[in-house]
């Protein structure tokens, strides 16, 4: 046979299933195949910084499976609806009997392939799903009443269970050169109208030798340091593997991989290190488990359907002074001009800064969770609606509603001597550390670093009055499933 591989989220060689897979079935050639969308990454809230990633990505691996004799061809549809067509039109002008691709959860690519599964039945032409974003395939993990997790302490312990008694998934290697079928791959566009390069290439290298290159260098030198460090902004803590996750460029199986080497085989005990990054790992596998049972996430709802009635603020002005660091809280300003600049923002600054936006200015997460995905070269809708459903106290939380970050005191934890917020908010250079951190003290700062003018305490009294009323007026047992 000749395999039509369909390339989504997942812009690699090395341990992809479905290539792997089209690889070991075709006889007679591969063939690849993206689909280039803008006005649906656009709906979706894709910006520049993703779009210019993906397609460096996407440059990078075309090259790649040239060096295995498969040739990579782009199709063009605004939206996915012409996509399954598309994809069926290349087949067919391919002659290709059959079609590979890995599973996307999100509701709208979750329609677009069962209609792509429909037309290539009703051409007789079978098709082979796998699961690949994650290490486990999370859609079997159940609870024993064989519902959803909702919550992720039972989901991890799941997780870990299943990952000890039966494995992970596979790491699939690199595919075996594949037969010559004279067809010429297609050029990869340089950029795409609206979606203007925001000059990031420097700090994001494409390519898979550079994803595996930051994963080897992360484990050998910072994971030991990575409980200690990955709260601290001004550090290099953390991974810096996220953007390359979210595209697909680095598997999630990879990372895991790397981690229980360097534990010495184990995955819940060892190296705290390991066992700490490997949790992170869980809470990405967790976030696409709710996609697949709940779904409703995907259409701009809450997970907590009963918080739809919060009566969140409307001010805009509020909302574009936080967007462009300009709310006179020096460690929430800091994370969104990072976020500005760099395409990425330190995840310990990301959770102060949409706490500020939906506990303190008490303004919908929702434009919160579409401005980070805007800006992101890490944009994942899973982790991002995640993160922001659990700051504004909407989604999957065992924590109660009262948790309000105060942004002074994280900074003072996390960035004690201000390196981090002088990195981003030049005008507080040489501006004490004692002041960064203090309300009182920023506000003598006068004009010299103005902001929006909020109380601390009232506002955390808003937010407490506002759940708390919710909770007094719903009904004895509210319906979450």
């Amino acid at each position: 046979m000749r395999a039509l591989m369909w390339f989504r989220s997942d812009l690699r060689i090395h341990d992809n299933t479905a290539l792997h897979h089209a690889c070991e079935s075709a006889d007679e050639g591969v063939v690849a195949v993206f689909a280039v969308c803008p006005a649906q990454w656009s709906d979706h809230g894709w910006g520049p910084a993703k779009v210019d990633f993906v397609l460096r990505n996407l440059r990078a691996l075309s090259r790649s499976l040239s060096g295995v004799n498969i040739p990579l061809r782009l199709v063009a549809s605004p939206r996915f609806a012409g996509v399954p067509a598309k994809i069926l039109d290349v087949a067919r002008r391919h002659h290709c009997t059959g079609l590979f691709f890995n599973e996307e959860y999100e509701v709208n690519e979750r329609r677009r392939d069962e209609e792509t599964v429909r037309l290539f039945a009703k051409a007789g032409l079978p098709v082979r799903v796998f699961p690949d974003q994650t290490i486990l395939d999370v859609s079997r993990l159940r609870t024993g009443s064989g519902g959803w997790y909702t919550v992720f302490t039972p989901f991890k312990r799941k997780w870990l269970a299943t990952a000890i008694e039966d494995g992970p998934l596979p790491v699939r290697p690199r595919p075996r050169r594949q037969k010559r079928i004279g067809i010429e791959p297609d050029p990869v566009p340089v950029s795409l109208r609206g979606f203007d390069a925001p000059g990031i290439a420097r700090q994001w290298p494409e390519g898979e030798t550079e994803a595996q290159r930051r994963l080897r260098a992360f484990v050998s030198e910072r994971m030991d340091d990575y409980p200690r460090r990955r709260d601290l902004p001004a550090a290099r803590g953390t991974s810096e593997l996220s953007p390359y996750l979210a595209s697909g460029v680095l598997s999630a199986r990879q990372c895991l991989a790397a981690a229980v080497e360097a534990n010495a085989g184990r995955l819940d005990a060892g190296r705290k290190g390991a066992t700490t990054w490997i949790s992170e790992l869980i809470w990405r596998e967790f976030y696409r488990h709710i996609l697949i049972g709940f779904p409703r996430v995907c259409m701009n709802r809450p997970f907590r359907p009963e918080t739809d009635r919060l009566s969140w603020r409307q001010d805009e002005t509020e909302l574009q002074a936080w967007c462009e660091g300009r709310t006179g809280v020096p460690i929430v300003d800091a994370g969104m001009r990072q976020l500005a600049r760099t395409g990425w923002m330190h995840n310990r600054v990301r959770m102060i800064a949409a706490m500020f936006l939906a506990k303190h200015l008490f303004l919908d997460w929702r434009w919160g969770e579409r401005h980070f995905m805007r800006h992101l070269v890490d944009g994942d809708f899973a982790s991002n609606n995640g993160g922001w459903q659990w700051s504004a106290s909407t989604g999957t939380d065992a924590a109660p509603y009262f948790r309000i970050f105060n942004p002074f005191r994280q900074s003072r934890r996390y960035d004690p001597d201000g390196e981090y917020i002088r990195r981003f908010v030049p005008e507080l250079a040489d501006v004490p550390a004692a002041l960064l951190h203090d309300a009182r003290g920023v506000a003598s700062l006068g004009s010299r670093y103005g902001g929006l003018r909020w109380d601390p305490g009232a506002s955390r009294a808003r937010v407490l009055s506002a759940f708390q009323y919710l909770r007094r007026t719903l009904p004895a047992r509210s319906d979450r499933g």
